[in-house]
Order: structure tokens, then sequence, then C-alpha cells
């Protein structure tokens, strides 16, 4: 095992949750995977595959076996999220690949995910995420809307439809403790993050989809918030009305840009304008990657390119609503 793959770095929360971080990227606290150590232990996000050996070193180091792992959930088939799932199926031959009925044909045969993924990403595709690797349909359970995985000693999860972010998105409520695991739904808060920051990429992102979601969490009695990008949120109803206001501000913002002038550049120069200060790297102190991050995560383009494809095809009358 080389160096970095031994400094693995694993975090015990008090809910009998484990964070382990995918070091995405080769940097800490990119995407985090998280652990419930239940009878059926279940992984909830991989990462992408380039980083893979992290989280199976750190699944070993916890105590795992490779006939142990009962369950990997992806939130949704991002490869920041799934595009190491692939590779946990071949690592744990046991263990069940839990997506969404939207986004499992695309785990089955990930062809079209890489050929966008890699428009979309360019060089950052073989330097970061690296490619997702087809899965067997039998090792595969797509799931809908409000079906349940039951993991043992009391557990149950519920998986729930939150597009918005993307129309493949599902957030995990764990039923024992309250918890809620919310992918990319809720936003982005990374070192060097002043405030939560929305993630709205193209092609699916819709306003009125991602506010129902964040609503329907609030329907819950929540203990905790889990971010995939990055850690747990306190307290998790005034985390969940702060992402709902974010969301709308920036949505106000790229929209009044875009009014002024549909154009990518000009709606992406106004959010700059607006929340560029709101990320300081200097809160991290010798943290070289505090910016990398968020322009990885959720930049200014990606997030004004999302905005604006929802503006245009809801003027057009195009947009088919999701949720």
């Amino acid at each position: 095992m080389n160096d970095d793959v031994s400094r693995t770095r694993v975090e015990h929360f008090a809910d009998d949750v484990v964070g382990i971080d995918t070091m995405t990227g080769g940097m800490t606290q990119v995407t985090a995977g998280y652990l419930l150590p239940a009878p059926r232990p279940t992984l909830i996000e991989c990462g992408p595959a380039l980083s893979i050996e992290h989280v199976v070193a750190a699944l070993h180091e916890i105590g795992l076996d490779p006939s142990d792992l009962a369950y990997l959930v992806v939130t949704h088939i991002h490869l920041d999220h799934a595009g190491g799932a692939g590779d946990i199926a071949a690592a744990f031959p046991s263990a069940t690949i839990v997506v969404s009925e939207v986004g499992a044909p695309h785990l089955h045969d990930p062809e079209k995910l890489n050929e966008s993924s890699r428009r979309v990403y360019g060089e950052v595709m073989d330097r970061v995420y690296g490619a997702c690797t087809p899965i067997e349909g039998d090792r595969l359970l797509a799931v809908a809307d409000g079906d349940t995985l039951e993991l043992g000693g009391g557990r149950t999860l519920e998986l729930l439809y939150t597009p918005g972010h993307a129309k493949h998105h599902i957030g995990i409520f764990d039923h024992a403790t309250g918890a809620i695991f919310a992918g990319d739904s809720v936003g982005v808060k990374l070192p060097g993050m002043r405030e939560l920051r929305p993630a709205t990429p193209p092609p699916d992102f819709q306003l009125e989809a991602a506010t129902r979601s964040l609503s329907r969490y609030l329907e819950r009695d929540l203990t905790r918030l889990y971010l995939a990008h990055y850690g747990p949120l306190d307290p998790p109803v005034d985390a969940l009305q702060d992402a709902i206001q974010r969301l709308h501000l920036w949505a106000a913002t790229a929209e009044a840009a875009y009014q002024e002038h549909d154009e990518l550049d000009h709606v992406t120069e106004t959010l700059v304008q607006r929340f560029a200060d709101e990320v300081d790297p200097g809160l991290v102190p010798g943290d070289p990657h505090a910016e990398e991050r968020v322009q990885l995560l959720s930049g200014f383009r990606s997030n004004a390119a999302g905005f604006l494809r929802y503006f245009r095809r809801r003027d057009e009358g195009t947009l088919t609503p999701v949720g």
C-alpha cells in the first residue's frame, strides 16, 4: 500500500456513522463516503474510480472483509459520487449497488455516462475522476421513491426521489437515527466556504424540483444532515432552511443577469461579483486546495450554465418537470 492510501481519513460520528474521505483528486475533504456499520453494512457514496483504492483501504481498516459489504448506495450517478461503483462491486462481490431507477441503466452500461462526462470535464476526467466501469444487472438494485433497505438491527433506510440537482438523484433517510444523507441536493459546504453554495449544473437542474426536494427533507424528524461535499451540517433544520434561501438567492441573481443578457459569460461574471467573497482560502491556513475544491464541485461557470439552460428551457416551453 502506498503512503497516500495508508493515510486514508476515517471519522466516527456519534450516530453510528463512519465518514470516509475518498481523497478525490488527491485532495482531502472533497467527497465523503459514509459507512453504516449495521448487521448488513452499507456504504453511502464511493467517490470516483481514480480514488477508489482509498475507500477500499478505509473499509478494510474499519474491519470489513471483501464478503462483508451488503450495499453501496449512490445518491446519483455523477462521477464524483458513483464513478467507482463498478470497482466497489469488484472489490466486494457480495455487495448490491443501489441507485435510482433513472440512473441504474447508466451504471449497467456507462458508455454514455463516460462520454458525456469527458465532454464536460475534459482533462479533469483523466486527472481526477476516471471512467465508470460496467456493473452486471444482477448486482444492481434500481429503487423508486419510498423504497426501503433493511440493514438489520432495527436500522431501515428510506430512499427518497429528490431531483433538482439531477433527475437521477435520491436522498437517504435513516429511520434509526434521523439522519439524512443528502448527496448534492442541499448544496456544497467545503473548507474555506463561509456560506452554503447550491450545486446547479447542467443538463438537469430545475429550480422547482430542487426546492421541493429540500422541503421534503424538512417533513422528517431530523437529527443530522450529511453532505457529500462535505460532512455533517448542524442543526439540520436550520441548514435546510438556509439551503432553500441560498438556492433562491443564487437563482434570482442568475435570472436578473439572464434577463439583461442571455449569455453564459455574463451570467457567470454576475455570480462571481455577487458571491466570490464567500470563499476565503485563508480560512484554511496551509491548505493548497481550498479554491480548487470549490471550482471542481460548484464552480461559478458550471452553476451559471445550469441556471441558463433551465431559464431558456422554461421560457421556450421545452422544460419537462421532474419530481
